[in-house]
């Protein structure tokens, strides 16, 4: 189980959401999107979301500021929520701006919304399950999506649900978070993608 718990936690890293949830756009949409502008979407916000936080971290670990990946103290989690937040402003004002494509500048739109949910809970000393956060939204993404575009996608949301709870059952068993913090997690992955819906629904 402790294998496991480490696998899931590692494979569904939140750091691998944005992206994720960009890939799974173009494989989704109906729509014709010719393969430069999915080029010009899926590198920048690989290298952005992905590669740079990879950067970010070696270099904040370094200079003392984190000790692990996995960030367990609320000093750890700091730097790195303010480095992300500013990343997706980046990538929703350069990359996606909302004249591009709608559906994934309100993905992102969501995304900045938990990030700044949990910063503001960081304040008030609480550490939100950031794993969660991201396999729930991207959970609620898919969601918006079948509806959206009026697509079967059961067996993927399906998939989801049970990663979903996999990731919250990873989490609890490794004593990385409490029972309200992955619940809390939950909400705040879910709602962030409920709440900008209506904009592009």
């Amino acid at each position: 189980m402790k294998v496991f718990s480490h696998l899931i936690s590692y494979t569904l890293h939140p750091l691998f959401t944005p992206i994720s949830g960009t890939l799974a756009y173009f494989l989704i949409t109906p729509k014709f999107t010719p393969p430069e502008i999915q080029s010009a979407s899926i590198l920048p916000i690989f290298i952005l979301t992905v590669i740079i936080p990879i950067i970010t971290f070696l270099i904040l670990r370094n200079l003392g500021l984190v000790q692990s990946i996995s960030l367990n103290s609320l000093q750890e989690r700091k730097y790195p929520l303010y480095i992300h937040a500013s990343i997706l402003l980046l990538i929703l004002y350069k990359v996606i701006p909302d004249n591009y494509i709608g559906e994934l500048y309100f993905y992102f739109t969501g995304l900045l919304g938990a990030t700044i949910a949990c910063i503001l809970l960081l304040l008030f000393n609480f550490k939100t399950s950031l794993h969660t956060v991201g396999v729930s939204g991207l959970l609620m993404y898919l969601i918006n999506l079948s509806i959206h575009f009026e697509i079967n996608l059961i067996i993927a949301i399906t998939f989801f649900i049970f990663f979903t709870g996999s990731v919250i059952s990873a989490r609890l068993y490794l004593k990385a978070h409490t029972a309200i913090e992955v619940v809390i997690g939950l909400f705040i992955g879910l709602l962030s993608q409920l709440l900008t819906v209506r904009f592009w629904l």
